[in-house]
């Protein structure tokens, strides 16, 4: 955790990972950055990212609109969303991202980092800062609470990734 701008109280909320995967950066970046009308959805409709602005060639000032599960306790119904804009973009290698989100109005900075391992190895390195604008919110505990709620499943996410590669090598050998 890391120290609070001035005039703020308590701590940031940090989560970090990291996972390897059996594919070069170039398909995991695939796996994250394609945008074709084929792209595998989530089954859940309460699990949905959708393209506002696509940004530039690279995807430099991308705008996302994301929807994503949450405590029902929140009062959302069970669904919170965020608005995410995309910078610092280096293909096959990294990005940034910050978001405003709710419940809890919140904001995040999230940086994405694809390190080579070489023998066709990739390890994905995720660090996110998240806060909530409401000081109440963290003296009651709600803030770190949803985080580690929303950050907790790193096998999920591996499951995720492994199987967006092993779907981006199937579409590429279809054509």
């Amino acid at each position: 955790m890391t120290p609070r701008g001035h005039g703020t109280f308590g701590l940031v909320q940090e989560h970090h990972f990291s996972v390897e995967l059996d594919a070069p950066p170039e398909e995991v970046w695939e796996v994250f950055w394609y945008r074709g009308d084929d792209r595998p959805q989530p089954r859940d409709v309460n699990t949905r990212i959708d393209i506002l602005h696509p940004g530039d060639e690279i995807g430099e000032g991308l705008v996302r609109h994301c929807h994503f599960p949450v405590p029902r306790i929140l009062g959302s119904g069970g669904v919170g969303q965020s608005w995410e804009w995309l910078t610092e973009v280096k293909p096959f290698e990294s990005w940034r991202y910050d978001a405003v989100g709710k419940p809890l109005w919140s904001r995040a900075t999230g940086h994405t980092r694809l390190v080579d391992l070489g023998n066709g190895r990739t390890r994905v390195h995720f660090k996110e800062t998240y806060e909530t604008f409401n000081p109440w919110m963290r003296r009651l505990g709600l803030e770190r609470w949803v985080h580690h709620r929303l950050s907790r499943d790193n096998d999920t996410i591996l499951a995720a990734l492994e199987g967006g590669v092993r779907w981006h090598r199937k579409r590429k050998a279809r054509s």
